[in-house]
């Protein structure tokens, strides 16, 4: 389905439906069709806005996810969002945790699914090997638990960045970034309610890494999803929509009395 892509200073984004925000942030090779199924079903409930993260527009000094994060602040100002639930996945959960420590006044609740932050595995050593698109492909349906998710479409999409030379420096930054900027110490900060969903066959950030989010925030939950790999809302949409829909009524719940 396409989205209206809507403008305001040199910010680009999807806004569709109303209520609550619910802000959605792509990972590094992300774009919007990621998160297609989560807009379609989520904008009957809240307003879903989905900003373009200009990944490789910004200047080689700035590529990182601080970077990212300072973007993502200088929007929801501009925009005047309030009470925000933002959900980011892989890459884009670490700029929504790096955005939820610095500026936590306008955010309400946090998701994240297979977030860098922690501890993720690259693309390998050799990655990325330009002018080889096997090898492309396959580093690129290792994301996903049934490989026949990675469609032509994604495999060419990435293919295009790595074999755009400075497009390819600035993922390596970005990637290098995420790796350096370790947020271990400082996740018992973040007092938003916290959902996790993680696939069990995610093998960039394995269970594991999800367990050590759980456990490092303190008001947070976490959800296993079989069958998954590195980014359930593409691959399990219907298990994640439920997931993530169920959080989210309970928070707009009234507090019961004992």
């Amino acid at each position: 389905m396409d989205y209206e892509i809507k403008e305001q200073d040199k910010f680009r984004y999807i806004e569709e439906g109303t209520g609550e925000p619910l802000m959605l942030l792509h990972g590094l090779f992300g774009a919007l069709s990621n998160f297609n199924p989560l807009i379609s079903y989520f904008r009957q409930y809240n307003k879903v806005i989905v900003p373009l993260l200009p990944l490789l527009e910004m200047d080689i000094l700035h590529t990182s996810v601080g970077g990212l994060a300072k973007f993502v602040n200088r929007f929801l100002e501009a925009r005047d969002y309030q009470q925000v639930h933002l959900l980011g996945n892989s890459l884009g959960g670490h700029v929504a945790l790096i955005h939820t420590l610095k500026h936590p006044e306008r955010i309400k609740s946090l998701i994240l699914t297979g977030s860098s932050g922690l501890f993720e595995n690259g693309m390998g050593d050799s990655y990325p090997k330009r002018g080889d698109y096997e090898y492309i492909k396959k580093k690129t349906e290792l994301t996903f638990y049934d490989p026949n998710t990675a469609s032509k479409e994604l495999v060419d999409e990435v293919y295009g960045i790595v074999n755009n030379r400075m497009k390819a420096i600035k993922i390596i930054a970005l990637a290098k970034s995420a790796i350096r900027n370790n947020l271990g110490d400082e996740l018992n900060q973040i007092k938003q309610p916290t959902l996790l969903v993680w696939g069990n066959n995610d093998t960039i950030t394995p269970p594991f890494v999800g367990k050590e989010f759980n456990k490092l925030i303190p008001n947070s939950e976490i959800h296993f999803v079989d069958k998954c790999g590195h980014a359930p809302m593409m691959e399990v949409p219907d298990e994640f929509n439920a997931i993530l829909h169920k959080f989210l009524k309970k928070l707009n719940e009234p507090a019961t009395v004992a």
